[in-house]
């Protein structure tokens, strides 16, 4: 499998310096973001001068651009915070085809405008699922237009909240180009052993068809990120079960574990 990590994950606002700091780590690829760029993480705009340093620093490393973030709030309660969200995801869409890059990864959003990954209650009510809908129709336009995939990630604190909540999602937008990032570690809650196997089996058993990329985070047993292989996530039981070879790509740790997360992951 491609072993990959976030980008941002290293320090730098210039590509090349990021992505050779990427390889020196021993990662084949990452998802990219363009902070990585010294920009916005969803800029409005994006010069060609910025395109061309990234193409170039992905060609003179040999690290490969697996995905690229455009996370935003697609349910935020503000239509015009929505109106920004999806100006930005254009922008990116464009940057991803003029750099080879094949999935835009995407965050559905939460009602809590202060966080778009904390939990509200309103995101299970069905005006938070209309607007998800009506903004994943766009998405799916710039999609098409722009040739490439919208990676959409499951997380607790999101309207796609859960595997039966993506599947949802697939089954109503029935659109090629909207598919799924698996990450074990948002898929539970602290479970561990038969009972953490049994979610993620069933996850796969949804999603499978339609996965393409996993993130290889770890958390601890409240919930905090850590280094992939430190906390609870069962990543040899829930990698094992991937249907073909896919881009496995970690975060939620920091620079200095990143060689030693690289040669556990190798292990999977």
């Amino acid at each position: 499998m491609q072993i990959g990590i976030f980008a941002k994950t290293f320090p730098g606002g210039d590509p090349t310096t990021v992505l050779r700091a990427v390889k020196a780590a021993g990662y084949d690829c990452c998802q990219y973001n363009m902070a990585c760029s010294g920009l916005a993480p969803v800029p409005a705009v994006v010069s060609d001068d910025v395109v061309d340093a990234l193409r170039t620093a992905a060609q003179e490393t040999g690290v490969k651009l697996a995905a690229l973030s455009a996370t935003f709030n697609m349910i935020h309660p503000s239509t015009e915070e929505q109106r920004k969200g999806l100006n930005g995801l254009a922008t990116l869409a464009m940057v991803a085809k003029a750099c080879s890059i094949p999935i835009v990864t995407l965050c559905t959003g939460s009602r809590n405008a202060a966080d778009q990954w904390a939990h509200h209650p309103d995101n299970r009510k069905s005006e938070a699922w209309a607007d998800l809908l009506n903004a994943m129709t766009r998405a799916v336009i710039l999609a098409e237009e722009h040739d490439i995939v919208l990676g959409v990630e499951p997380e607790h604190g999101n309207v796609v909240y859960d595997a039966a909540a993506a599947r949802r999602l697939l089954d109503e937008l029935k659109s090629p180009h909207v598919k799924i990032v698996f990450d074990p570690a948002n898929l539970i809650a602290n479970e561990t052993g038969a009972e953490q196997d049994k979610i993620i089996s069933l996850a796969w058993d949804l999603l499978h068809k339609d996965v393409v990329m996993v993130h290889a985070k770890d958390k601890d047993g409240n919930g905090r990120n850590v280094a992939a292989g430190t906390g609870i996530v069962d990543l040899k039981a829930a990698t094992s079960k991937m249907p073909r070879q896919l881009p496995l790509i970690t975060h939620g740790l920091d620079a200095v574990d990143a060689a030693r997360v690289a040669t556990h992951l190798r292990t999977l």
